[in-house]
């Protein structure tokens, strides 16, 4: 098999940088760095393989890749992907499903914890020297063992949280997807409702939508006024599936009592965003998949995919392409 040009533009471990080596020729350079950006562009003239994320792919960027056959992102979310320019040219776009489930959804029931017990406050309160007598019931938090979950987006990561929630905590959970869908839980531990139903319902709500043209902007002011008063939000899907306005004006009225996020609509989060420093707001750095196992399995399945590709077999994961005319 001949030796191709790979295009690595973002950190791989070692070991998976070594399995590409052992196969073809790899240039390093990340396009967010300046002092990498040149370097960049240089080597998408002879690359026939890319893999990277986080850095949007376009028409623009393709037309200065003549030999790109594949490229291989690690990351579930292929939002920054033009699908349409890449189809179109035959360029196969592979992903990482599944290997990040279990690890998002810890996440997840951790941010329901998180800002139910008001534990990122508790542990202010005792750092800064407050805690100087017993706690006040200003500080108290609110049970979330018996409490409604709705999860907005049942696929893995939904089904995930769920499992978590109704087994772990004796939580009633309620879901919402695009077609009718078997919770996989036993019993009525789960059920498939409306989305009107999910947000009048749920006393924590978990967001874990795909950023598509019919997400964008999904969750507005005229929903979240639908949500029970006094309900929590959880996002680790895509920030812009909610309206950022609309929901500073929800916490600012009291409609809701808090949300978490690690997702945001620009990210990383700009410093005069009220999502910041929102009283309200427990903000994470888009760290869903960050633990040390999931982080080294996606980089391992997108090196397999970005690999099978070049040696013309199907990969593990990628979105269907339709050959070039």
């Amino acid at each position: 098999m001949s030796r191709s040009r790979v295009l690595v533009y973002r950190e791989l471990p070692p070991d998976q940088l070594a399995r590409i080596r052992a196969e073809h020729e790899v240039t390093l350079a990340d396009p967010s760095l300046p002092e990498q950006e040149a370097a960049f562009f240089e080597a998408l003239g002879s690359a026939s393989g890319m893999i990277g994320a986080l850095y949007p792919v376009g028409s623009s960027l393709l037309a200065r890749a003549p030999a790109l056959r594949v490229v291989s992102s690690v990351s579930v979310g292929l939002d920054a992907y033009d699908q349409a320019a890449l189809a179109a040219r035959g360029i196969v776009l592979c992903h990482t499903p599944g290997v990040l489930d279990e690890a998002v959804a810890d996440l997840l029931m951790g941010m329901v914890l998180a800002i139910g017990r008001r534990i990122p406050e508790l542990v202010e309160h005792v750092r800064t020297g407050a805690w100087a007598r017993h706690v006040e019931p200003d500080l108290y938090g609110w049970d979330v063992h018996g409490k409604t979950l709705g999860v907005l987006g049942y696929g893995r990561i939904g089904h995930a949280v769920a499992r978590r929630a109704a087994l772990g905590f004796g939580m009633p959970v309620l879901y919402c997807a695009r077609s009718p869908r078997a919770s996989g839980l036993p019993g009525g531990a789960a059920r498939q409702v409306s989305l009107p139903e999910l947000l009048s319902e749920s006393d924590f709500l978990v967001v874990v939508l795909p950023l598509t043209e019919q997400t964008r902007g999904l969750l507005g002011a005229a929903e979240l006024s639908l949500m029970k008063p006094g309900a929590f939000l959880v996002n680790a899907g895509r920030g812009a599936v909610i309206q950022e306005d609309a929901l500073v004006r929800a916490l600012d009225a009291e409609r809701l009592r808090g949300a978490a996020l690690d997702v945001f609509v620009t990210e990383p989060l700009p410093g005069e965003s009220p999502l910041r420093t929102h009283p309200k707001v427990l903000p994470l750095p888009h760290v869903g998949s960050a633990t040390h196992e999931t982080r080294h399995a996606m980089a391992e399945m997108a090196t397999s995919n970005l690999l099978m590709v070049l040696r013309g077999e199907p990969p593990l994961a990628a979105q269907p392409v339709r050959p070039q005319p």
